[in-house]
């Protein structure tokens, strides 16, 4: 069986942000995603990043297809679009109650390559899917969301029962406690940072992290998880920037 290890890495590997990291984490934390170049010139001052820094950055992030620009004003691409409505339904998941029954995804296309295979990973592990063997994904039918369309012509889709107990089998298909480790030393570290920069970089981290979550029934998680807490930090420091948004736009 394969562990579904998550991408984030811990926390003690936290990296400066760039500027590109910078204006797509305060894009992306704002709705809707745009903001005009002087906006975003103030904004960037306190993560320490200088005017003809962003300018350079901003033409680089237009012409990679990351920014579009209307005159003097910056918004997300399509492409990051959806990169925002993941990170918001990851900071607002849409759970059910669960009443037993498991999501099971099985793989029935042959022939595929490998940017293929690696592109179907990547989507059924954004739809919090966990791969118990090759080409057999399942996770709790918890979540109030249907499976695309899209996947039929590859996938067949199934709900089950499974015989293993399901704490034990989600133990197997999640490595939950470092999950939940690397949570609590990402909050920690958000809510200690007292330089601007440190912070959006901790909850910059905490988002992504928050992306791996995989949103279980509370019954088949570890005592004491702190995927609420995390989500609830990273939605007050998102109003935060919001505000502060609000109090420039009322200055000038």
């Amino acid at each position: 069986m394969r562990m579904n290890v998550p991408a984030e890495p811990g926390p003690a590997g936290l990296r400066p942000l760039s500027a590109r990291s910078v204006v797509l984490s305060l894009l992306l934390g704002v709705h809707p995603p745009e903001l005009p170049v002087k906006d975003l010139v103030r904004l960037v001052e306190p993560f320490g990043v200088g005017g003809s820094t962003l300018r350079a950055a901003l033409s680089r992030m237009v012409a990679a297809g990351d920014l579009r620009r209307t005159d003097a004003v910056y918004r997300l691409s399509d492409r990051l679009l959806a990169r925002q409505r993941r990170q918001d339904d990851a900071v607002h998941p849409r759970t059910r109650a669960w009443d037993g029954d498991w999501e099971m995804v099985v793989i029935t296309a042959t022939g595929r390559g490998p940017a293929e295979r690696a592109d179907l990973r990547a989507r059924l592990t954004a739809l919090r899917l966990a791969e118990l063997r090759e080409g057999v994904w399942l996770r709790p039918a918890n979540l109030d969301r249907p499976l695309p369309a899209g996947l039929r012509r590859v996938a067949l889709t199934y709900t089950a029962r499974p015989d293993e107990p399901a704490r034990e089998l989600a133990a197997r298909l999640w490595p939950l406690d470092g999950w939940a480790d690397t949570a609590r030393s990402l909050l920690a570290r958000a809510t200690g940072a007292g330089r601007p920069a440190d912070r959006l970089t901790a909850y910059a981290a905490a988002v992504r992290h928050l992306l791996t979550d995989p949103v279980l029934p509370s019954v088949l998680l570890p005592p004491d998880w702190p995927g609420e807490d995390l989500r609830t930090a990273y939605a007050g420091y998102r109003s935060e920037l919001a505000a502060a948004l609000g109090a420039r736009e009322r200055e000038y």
